[in-house]
């Protein structure tokens, strides 16, 4: 494979950002039966966000950008957010690569946390995330589904504290 650095968000990164931000959106909404898509306009909306601590972009030699992690403040605490790589560069070490220069940056800033919140469904994010270190359950988000979709809730789920949930 052809080396990778992680470097600093530039202006010229703004059309690869925006397309791997596509990338994130479609597959969540992939994974719960959504059809919106938004082509990357989330994107613009999360530049402006003034919490927003440092973004840095995967660099391959030959592809240019292929992946992108963000850096949220929460106080003393870090939220990592997004954290994508695009699909032909996934289970190469690139976002691991992502997530150890974003904690390296969190620590730089003398954070004492770092969060992430992959979607319950994304099993294979949360094993990597698992494998980076990520093993400190802080926080559940639960949903209640008003509109009872039976495609949007995989009836398998999780348990947590000894009770079911779908996911």
């Amino acid at each position: 494979m052809a080396p990778v650095a992680v470097r600093s968000y530039r202006p010229s990164d703004h059309s690869a950002g925006r397309r791997l931000w596509a990338e994130l959106t479609r597959q969540q909404n992939e994974m719960y039966g959504e059809t919106d898509d938004d082509g990357g306009a989330g994107f613009e909306e999360y530049l402006t966000r003034l919490d927003l601590s440092g973004l840095w972009v995967a660099d391959h030699a030959d592809d240019g950008v292929i992946g992108m992690v963000g850096l949220i403040m929460r106080n003393r605490a870090g939220v990592v957010e997004p954290v994508v790589v695009t699909i032909t560069h996934r289970h190469k070490g690139v976002g691991r690569k992502l997530l150890q220069h974003v904690a390296a940056e969190a620590k730089k800033r003398s954070m004492t946390s770092l969060t992430i919140s992959p979607s319950s469904r994304n099993v294979e994010a949360i094993r990597s995330l698992h494998a980076a270190g990520y093993d400190v359950v802080s926080s559940i988000e639960l949903t209640m589904d008003l509109d009872r979709h039976p495609h949007a809730w995989q009836q398998e789920g999780l348990e947590l504290q000894g009770l079911p949930f779908r996911n």
